[in-house]
């Protein structure tokens, strides 16, 4: 099956108000820059998607990227670990304001939320959080002496995850450390969206290359010179 997709425009078009989303990424690392953009615009254009529930590591920085989604109000409620990095105006503004919730979430345990939901598990203990606010009201549990709190999958309507290199069947592989919440996030949403560097023809990934197997992915768009938020910001963009 060929998963390709002609636009960003057209990648996006079918995300609606009140979904829930998954955004790859660390930092700027791996962060689909483009794919974001391309649903600010249609915001812009359309008056939606807004009331969306966004499941990151941190909420973007500056005015690029996820931090652009947030101060344009499209963001309901972030699940991340770092919800303050470089420049995180646009949460902290919203924040205080009382018009954005917050789910605090430890990053190991954010990232094993995530993977317990593709892997079809629905709670799992760890002992990170305990004693602490962050495990108020949840179940806890002693195991081997320790006390563990018990936390829940995460799963999510859509994913938008940057690759390297994709083939036709949605096939991926990544960027060395731009890897990260990618795979996980793929495999926990019910549709992934991925822009990638390279599609490539059925074949042409050595299939013990293949991070991501084509199963997780529902639409590839390709985009030959991606962005770096990083880079945006240092230059002043935004997209306000």
């Amino acid at each position: 099956m060929d998963k390709r997709i002609d636009s960003l425009e057209a990648a996006v078009a079918d995300i609606p108000s009140g979904a829930s989303l998954m955004i790859g990424g660390f930092g700027g690392s791996g962060a689909p820059i483009e794919l974001i953009h391309a649903l600010v615009a249609r915001l812009k254009a359309t008056g939606a998607p807004a009331n969306l529930t966004v499941v990151n590591n941190n909420t973007g920085n500056g005015e690029v990227g996820l931090a652009a989604m947030i101060a344009l109000g499209m963001v309901r409620k972030m699940i991340c670990s770092f919800p303050r990095s470089a420049d995180p105006r646009a949460f902290t503004e919203k924040y205080l304001a009382g018009e954005i919730e917050l789910e605090l979430v430890p990053q190991g345990t954010l990232a094993e939320r995530i993977r317990a939901g593709g892997a079809g598990i629905p709670a799992f203990y760890t002992p990170t959080s305990y004693g602490t606010e962050l495990a108020e009201g949840k179940p806890t549990a002693e195991f081997e002496g320790k006390m563990c709190v018990q936390e829940r999958w995460l799963k999510a309507d859509y994913a938008l995850v940057k690759a390297e290199t994709a083939d036709l069947h949605g096939n991926l592989t990544y960027r060395k450390t731009s890897r990260n919440f990618g795979p996980l996030m793929c495999a926990a949403a019910s549709r992934t969206i991925v822009q990638a560097r390279r599609v490539v023809e059925a074949g042409e990934i050595d299939p013990e290359a293949v991070v991501t197997p084509g199963i997780f992915v529902d639409a590839v768009v390709e985009v030959p010179e991606p962005q770096q938020e990083e880079d945006l910001n240092r230059a002043g963009a935004s997209i306000l």
